[in-house]
């Protein structure tokens, strides 16, 4: 098991907050552990990571941290839990952590029905063109109502096509029931049938198939090697004509030059975005593109998860200094 000895009890852990997280969230954690806030919520610099790490029992970092292996080997011998503000771990290299016997959390279901809401926001905004219309609007552009003005697709029928049947591919594909769409998914391992009936969800065992197959496609499957890049120029030019592709997921998902090449060309529908390779850069081409809903990174940003992912931050680093294994560890492979 990847656990390191616990500080003593009668101490509180060193802990240090690379981000600004809730008021009531950095409250509740100044008063349990000797806390280090970073109230500007300026990202730290990689050279303030490294020091954090070589004072802190405890880092509370976030997904925008790069916390590699040269960092981790870094790190003062103190450090024994990495108890990261957010559901993935793709920022963390977790065989460099578990080398140092470093613990590392997450904060797993918390973001489940945030992300799939704006991911249903995007499946019904893109179609229907709602970026154009806010825009003509906004501009004063406006004539008023006519028989062919900004014609978009109805969503009932078309076939929606889930890359990633986790909790937030199943939530979507809940979400999406009731607005009539077929749904189909590709997943690394079958569903039970019964969780199928109760989506009412088909399995497509080729991602390519998928592809080919459906009106809309939005991803929700995690960040690794094999998937980086998975939708390259190929795989796009192999969807539809007029198909739409959502990524709420990670950018790393999509080959961005190729997307943005077919939705010049016409290829590609539109898209709906919340994620991006540069953030918080983004692609002037993408900004330019009136097929496009772009959003800043928003999938996980309501007030409620955000509060909870804080109390599972805190009750992981609570179980750790108890000298107990946190409810919420990652292990290797197992992500």
């Amino acid at each position: 098991m990847n656990d390191r000895p616990a500080p003593r009890r009668t101490a509180k852990p060193n802990v240090v907050v690379t981000r600004h997280l809730l008021p009531s969230v950095e409250a509740r954690m100044s008063e349990l552990f000797e806390t280090a806030l970073n109230l500007d919520d300026v990202p730290m610099s990689r050279d303030r990571l490294e020091r954090a790490m070589q004072t802190a029992d405890v880092l509370v970092p976030t997904v925008t941290d790069r916390i590699d292996a040269d960092l981790i080997a870094a790190a003062g011998p103190q450090l024994g839990l990495i108890a990261s503000f957010g559901a993935g771990v793709d920022h963390i290299d977790l065989a460099a952590a578990r080398a140092r016997k470093i613990i590392v959390t997450n904060t797993p279901g918390v973001f489940t029905d945030d992300t799939a809401d704006l991911t249903m926001a995007l499946i019904i905004g893109v179609p229907r063109r709602l970026r154009e219309g806010t825009s003509l609007i906004r501009r004063g552009e406006w004539t008023g109502w006519a028989p062919g003005a900004l014609l978009g697709r109805k969503l009932s029928g078309k076939v929606l096509g889930i890359v990633g049947m986790g909790r937030i591919g199943q939530a979507v594909a809940f979400r999406a029931r009731a607005f009539g769409l077929d749904i189909r998914y590709h997943n690394r391992h079958r569903l039970p049938e019964a969780v199928e009936t109760m989506f009412g969800a088909t399995w497509v065992e080729s991602l390519d198939d998928l592809l080919a197959q459906s009106d809309i496609v939005t991803l929700h499957c995690p960040s690794s090697p094999g998937a980086k890049g998975m939708i390259d120029a190929a795989r796009i030019a192999a969807m539809k004509p007029g198909a739409i592709l959502i990524n709420t997921a990670r950018a790393d998902l999509v080959d961005y030059d190729a997307m943005i090449g077919a939705l010049e060309s016409g290829h590609l529908g539109g898209a709906g975005l919340d994620v991006f390779p540069e953030e918080p850069r983004v692609d002037e081409r993408i900004v330019a593109l009136p097929n496009v809903i772009a959003q800043p990174h928003i999938g996980s940003a309501t007030i409620e998860g955000r509060e909870q992912a804080g109390e599972k931050v805190i009750a992981n680093i609570r179980f750790w200094a108890d000298g107990h294994r946190p409810p919420d560890q990652v292990l290797e492979g197992l992500v």
